[in-house]
């Protein structure tokens, strides 16, 4: 049971109503988790900014939801797992990628090297050592790419904590995860 149950629109606050109405004209529905953030005015807009500047990095949705995945994972967050393992079908990941993914692996050196920066960030609590930067920009990384990982490192973190406290019910088809990977 939710700790905060999702908004319609039409009980939203009016700051949040018509963020709410462009997500479901371009999705079709308003997934739980946005659907609670769209109770606050400040949650709803934290997503959006910070999506809207994941959107005008150089990576791309690809590498973004590679990371999503693994992060997923890492934190151990099903409803993050699932939601972008749609997500990820939907900007053209490959069904061997996301599984690979979702283990913390890519077939892809820029992607791995992205992914496991990520991954120390989370371990380390952004205590990471000269050795995971060296290791980041060894793998392709450029200074602006290891800062937009940093960035969506930071949001998903948002997300996943967000599921987890507010018990999101999951409204995407469930993905099994990997505790192996819980960090």
């Amino acid at each position: 049971m939710p700790r905060i149950s999702p908004t319609t629109i039409e009980n939203a606050p009016e700051t949040t109503r018509p963020i709410l109405e462009n997500i479901q004209s371009g999705l079709g529905r308003v997934p739980n988790l946005l659907g609670t953030f769209g109770n606050s005015p400040a949650a709803m807009l934290s997503y959006v900014k910070q999506k809207e500047a994941l959107k005008a990095g150089s990576l791309g949705d690809q590498l973004g939801e590679s990371v999503a995945l693994a992060m997923a994972s890492f934190t151990s967050c099903g409803y993050c797992a699932s939601a972008h393992e749609a997500i990820g079908k939907m900007v053209g990941l490959s069904d061997d990628e996301r599984a690979l993914n979702r283990k913390g692996e890519a077939s892809d050196p820029k992607v791995q090297a992205a992914i496991h920066l990520a991954k120390s960030i989370v371990e380390t609590r952004g205590w990471s050592n000269d050795e995971a930067f060296a290791s980041a920009k060894a793998g392709g990384l450029s200074d602006s790419d290891i800062l937009e990982v940093l960035a969506i490192t930071m949001f998903n973190l948002y997300t996943n904590y967000a599921n987890h406290f507010l018990e999101t019910e999951n409204d995407f088809p469930a993905v099994e995860l990997d505790e192996a990977m819980v960090v």
